[in-house]
Order: structure tokens, then C-alpha cells, then sequence
């Protein structure tokens, strides 16, 4: 995650509670518009507390999604609802995406995870601090593989769609909106410019003085990478690829990865507060990129749930399982315990809940679920916020999710 104004505790708010509701059967004749008229009233009572402009609140099980409401506003101004089909980019949830699509090109035997990722590039990536370390793709996919993020990583993945000039109350996303729509290049492109020597954003700090595989950093230029190997490998564009074996598989009609690929009718406003927050494109897109609805960001988690208990429709056993399982050991985490990873995934060992959080300018997400009873929330919303009690509520509405 890039940018995360909101979520910074997530452990404190992921365990769930041992209650058992009768779940609503999901009628496919129906709506995606699920509702829960006492989880409807909870909800409706955090959104009036006036922190977020617009959210969705998911349920899902084994048997679908069971709840699946939006609250407030995609767009205020035109005071647009936001619905259970509004898209918006969903920031490094997106990453889960690229475990499975690891996972699905390890199947077709187009790579294997622990293949060093210099078989598959155009170009070497060697840490110049140890040059003769072979950095693997599973390192890529564990934050293991000592390439770390850096300023100028940050100074140059976000793209200004639109070439809206940031306004001086939004000073502070300055960063995120410096470089035109002109700059947009190809994934290749732009990962070589940042990790092949030589090259104009090529820099040592771009690599930790730490041998790969010891110990866990936290790397969007590495998930980046293992995307653009994942399309020399099955010499399909990532985006491609992951239409063909994730998102058609499970009737995703309205996800990309790319704005002209979407209906931009559906897709919401960004938000810091009650100012609205230019649209940007990233670079680096499969580390955060993913644009979806929580209708579909549902069905994607119910395929998880079920591929946890073995009947997943996407992977075969084996590969739910290797993303699933504790990969690293506990010393390769230097500040977190009861925490581990799978590929792409994020373990909170002590609360069994399995999944990832995302956080960029004007969205933040989160996607779990829980491995005991195989119940899982999501929660996507369009707004940053600098207000005291917004880490409050924005827990109140995840804690409301598990109470049915």
C-alpha cells in the first residue's frame, strides 16, 4: 500500500466474533443489493457521523455474498449515490490479484515460484549489495527480495489522468499528481527505468543492504515485478491475463485494470474530506491499481473462502493452499508479531483472518476473511480524512460487518 491516510491499526479491529446469524441465501434472480435492515440502520448511523462520503460495506461466505450495501455519495455534487456497483480503484488489495495469477501461471507451467526472476525479465535486477544473490519470484511475492520503495518510486508511479492542476488545499497530494498523462508508459518501461542499472531512476537505494530472502519489507515495486513477469512468462499483458484466468472465470464484468476499460458513469469521486480529489493512474499499476465494484470484489473473495477449504474455482488445491500458508519465519518479521504472509497475502495469525488492506489518495479498502468461520468482509471507501475519530469509525463499520 502506497498511501494510507486511514489504516494504521488494523489489528486491533480484525478478530472475529464467534456470533452465528441465519445467513440470507443468495437468490441469483436477485439484485446484488443485499440488504440487512438492522446492519442497514448500524451503518447508516456511522455514515451520518460525517467522516466518509461514500462507502460499501460486503459479507460473504460459502455461499456468496450475503450482505451488500453502499452508503452516502459517489458523487456529491450531483449527489450520485454510492451503490453495491460503484467502481473505484482499490488500491493494494490489488496485490491478492497478482498471488492468484502467480499461482495460475505456476499451473500452466509458465514459471515456478521459486524460478530467479532474471529468467523471465528483459532486463537483470541484481542488488548491487550482493551481487550474486539470486533474488526469486516467491522472494517477490513474500516482501522478502530486498528491493524496496523509495522517493523516487513515489515521485514518479502516479500518473495525473487528466492533467488537473492539484489545488492549494490539497498541497499535501502534491506527490501523486506532478507527472502528466504524457509520462504514461508501459509496465516494462517503467520498471526497467527504475531497476535496470544505469538507467535514468535507477538508484542503489532502490535495494536494502540486506541479503534477499532474510527479511520481510514491505515492496510495491516488487509486486509491480512480479506482474511484468507473469507477462514475459505467459508473453500476455498482465491485464490480459488476469481477464482471461480471474475476472472472466468469475463473471467480474465490471473490473480492470485500465479507466477505458470501465464504465465511467459507475466510477466514483476521490476524496480528501469534503475536497475532491483529482483522478491518477499508476505506473506501477498491478501493486494498486485494480478498478472494481464491492459486487465483484465479492464474488473474487468467495472464490478465496472456498479455495481455502479446498473447492475454489480459479486454482487447484494445492496452489489455495501454497498462498494461504505461512511462508517466512518469525525472524524474518523485525516489528510484527502473530503476523506472517502467504504470496500476496497477509496473515493475522492471532485473529485467524486472512487478506490485505489498501490505501491510496482517496480510497481505502480492506478484504479479509476469517479462516475458522469462513466468513469474509470488505469494506471499500472514497474518502481520506484527516479527522480525529475517522480510524474510530471506520473500525465501528468492520466491527458492524462481523456481527451478522
Amino acid at each position: 500500500m502506497k498511501h494510507i491516510l486511514i489504516i494504521t491499526s488494523l489489528i486491533l479491529c480484525l478478530s472475529c466474533q464467534n456470533r452465528h446469524n441465519k445467513k440470507t441465501e443468495l437468490n441469483k434472480e436477485k439484485t446484488n443489493n443485499i440488504e440487512n435492515p438492522v446492519l442497514n440502520k448500524e451503518l447508516d448511523s456511522l455514515y451520518n457521523i460525517g467522516i466518509f462520503n461514500g462507502f460499501s460495506a460486503t459479507i460473504v461466505d460459502t455461499t456468496g455474498i450475503v450482505y451488500n450495501q453502499g452508503f452516502g455519495y459517489a458523487d456529491v455534487n450531483e449527489k450520485k449515490k454510492y451503490i453495491e456497483n460503484t467502481i473505484i480503484n482499490i488500491a493494494s488489495v490489488s496485490k491478492v490479484f497478482i498471488g492468484v495469477a502467480l499461482l495460475k501461471a505456476q499451473e500452466m507451467k509458465l514459471l515456478h515460484l521459486d524460478d530467479p526472476i532474471n529468467k523471465h525479465l528483459p532486463f537483470k535486477v541484481i542488488n548491487p549489495n550482493y551481487p550474486k544473490e539470486i533474488i526469486t519470484i516467491k522472494q517477490l511475492a513474500t516482501h522478502t527480495s530486498s528491493i524496496v520503495d523509495t522517493d523516487i518510486y513515489m515521485e514518479t508511479c502516479y500518473i495525473n489522468k487528466d492533467d488537473i492542476p492539484i489545488s492549494k488545499d490539497l498541497n499535501r497530494y502534491e506527490l501523486y499528481y506532478q507527472n502528466s498523462s504524457k509520462k504514461w508508459i508501459s509496465l516494462a518501461e517503467y520498471l526497467s527505468k527504475i531497476l535496470k542499472k544505469d538507467n535514468v531512476f535507477y538508484n542503489t537505494s532502490t535495494f536494502s543492504n540486506r541479503k534477499p530472502g532474510k527479511l520481510y519489507e514491505y515492496s510495491n515495486i516488487g509486486a509491480a515485478l512480479c506482474g511484468l513477469i507473469i507477462e514475459y512468462a505467459s508473453r500476455q499483458s498482465f491485464n490480459d491475463f488476469t481477464k482471461e484466468h480471474i475476472f472472466q472465470l468469475l463473471e467480474m464484468s465490471s473490473t480492470s485494470w485500465f479507466f477505458e476499460e470501465v464504465d465511467n458513469t459507475n466510477y466514483s469521486k476521490l476524496y480528501y474530506d469534503e475536497l475532491e480529489l483529482p483522478y491518477y493512474k499508476i505506473l506501477s499499476y498491478p501493486d494498486g491499481g485494480l478498478i472494481t465494484s464491492s459486487t465483484d470484489l465479492g464474488k473474487f473473495l468467495v472464490d478465496l473462502i472456498k479455495g481455502y477449504s479446498g473447492n475454489g474455482s480459479i486454482l487447484s488445491s494445492a496452489s489455495y493452499t501454497e498462498i494461504f500458508k505461512s511462508q517466512l519465519e518469525d525472524q524474518a518479521f523485525a516489528k510484527k508479531k502473530n503476523y506472517n504472509v502467504g504470496i500476496f497475502t497477509e496473515k493475522e495469525l492471532a485473529y485467524n483472518v486472512i487478506g490485505h488492506t489498501g490505501g491510496d489518495p482517496g480510497t481505502n479498502t480492506m478484504l479479509f476473511f476469517n479462516t475458522e468461520t469462513k466468513k469474509g468482509r470488505i469494506f471499500i471507501t472514497n474518502t481520506d480524512s484527516k479527522k480525529e475519530n475517522s480510524h474510530s469509525v471506520m473500525f465501528d463499520i468492520w466491527k458492524a460487518l462481523d456481527k451478522y
